[in-house]
């Protein structure tokens, strides 16, 4: 679902930007909470985060390139923000999303410039706010302790997260929308395909999810707290002939299992998953779908895809997930997902690495930090707004 430039008009996408900067600003300071565990006086929740954040995004990057089919044509990709959410939290995964996004954009021409705040307002706050509130609510319904329970709530929540930005992708459109198009024809085909879709979100959660949570639980922030209590009852004392006193139950949380050695683990499941990331990308990717996906085949369908604008990358080396350096189609994919992973993994492990120093370094007052706060967010609404409306302005004009 990665918008182009021409499809929404420039006063929504500058509406979207700000939107989306707003929320990059105000998830800079929960990613900091997240990374380095304030609840955790240890530390220990900057051990479980901070080095999954950047191999997150990689591994987003890696799966969005395989398109799979949904019938009729159409295919679709994987959003990644409840799976972000799950395993990093909601905050941090605002982030890998924003990441990713990012090196899409410049990189491969995936997904307009103008259109960035659109992108990452739909794929990184709507996807993740749902996904997040689902998520929560079904773990207070389910039983807790169970293998079931983290495995039914990723599948649900992603589920749900798909066509919820589909929806929001239509109103959108009809508040900004290029074409005269009926909206009600758009969102009924949007939300419609996006339902498909939707369930392959869903399963590639929860299978990523389930494999995480199998091998080193405690990484997966979602599954915080899922831990079966025991009951523990006090013998009592009785005297002949008299009945046995009642002995209430004492209910106490049972400690969550570590690796006998963390570090060697968690150093194991990271490059498992760079190694991944990287034969998704380079490798598996040869066969993805090249059928359009959910918005294109909807644009071609309801006829607004006229509507669509080169992007302003359109002339970089690896445009369309293309190498130029070389005429062989699949080797060229392979080449170009490869070099995204790792460019993927490098921004995405250094911006959590600023994040979770910035946490480690010398708190300032409470005011202070408001004031910080205020400043970054003013900033980055400013120059999000501002290059989104000067592209805009600049594609306008013929």
């Amino acid at each position: 679902m990665h918008v182009p430039d021409g499809f929404i008009d420039a006063p929504v996408s500058v509406g979207a930007g700000v939107v989306a900067a707003a929320a990059v600003a105000v998830s800079l300071r929960g990613a900091r909470r997240e990374i380095a565990g304030e609840a955790d006086a240890s530390g220990a929740g900057a051990e479980r985060t901070a080095p999954l954040a950047g191999l997150v995004a990689a591994f987003i990057f890696a799966v969005q390139m395989l398109n799979f089919p949904v019938g009729a044509g159409t295919s679709g990709h994987l959003l990644g923000g409840a799976l972000a959410t799950i395993l990093v939290g909601p905050y941090t995964a605002v982030l890998v999303i924003s990441v990713v996004l990012l090196v899409q954009g410049l990189l491969f021409a995936d997904g307009g410039l103008t259109a960035l705040g659109i992108n990452i307002t739909l794929m990184g706050v709507v996807t993740v706010v749902v996904s997040q509130v689902v998520f929560r609510v079904l773990l207070r319904l389910l039983p807790r302790g169970r293998r079931t329970t983290l495995g039914a709530s990723s599948f649900i929540a992603a589920f749900v997260s798909v066509p919820a930005a589909a929806a929001a992708f239509t109103c959108l459109y009809a508040l900004g929308g290029t074409a005269d198009v009926s909206v009600a024809k758009v969102a009924t085909a949007m939300v419609g395909v996006h339902l498909l879709i939707g369930l392959g979100e869903a399963a590639i959660t929860m299978l990523t999810v389930g494999s995480v949570a199998a091998v080193r639980p405690d990484l997966v922030h979602g599954a915080q707290g899922l831990r079966r209590r025991l009951e523990l009852r006090n013998a009592a004392v009785t005297l002949p002939g008299r009945p046995a006193p009642p002995v209430p139950a004492v209910r106490a949380p049972v400690p969550e299992a570590a690796p006998a050695r963390p570090g060697r683990a968690k150093r194991w499941l990271w490059a498992l998953g760079v190694a991944a990331s990287l034969a998704l990308a380079g490798v598996v990717s040869y066969y993805a779908s090249d059928a359009p996906d959910g918005l294109q085949k909807v644009a071609g369908d309801q006829g607004f895809d006229e509507k669509q604008k080169d992007s302003g990358t359109k002339d970089s080396p690896l445009a369309g997930y293309g190498s130029k350096d070389s005429d062989d189609d699949g080797i060229s994919r392979s080449l170009a997902g490869v070099i995204g992973v790792g460019t993927t993994l490098a921004v995405g492990t250094g911006v959590f690495i600023v994040v979770r120093r910035r946490r480690s370094a010398a708190q300032p007052s409470e005011p202070e930090r408001a004031a910080v706060t205020a400043v970054t967010a003013v900033t980055a609404v400013t120059a999000v707004t501002a290059v989104t409306a000067v592209t805009a302005v600049d594609q306008e004009v013929p």
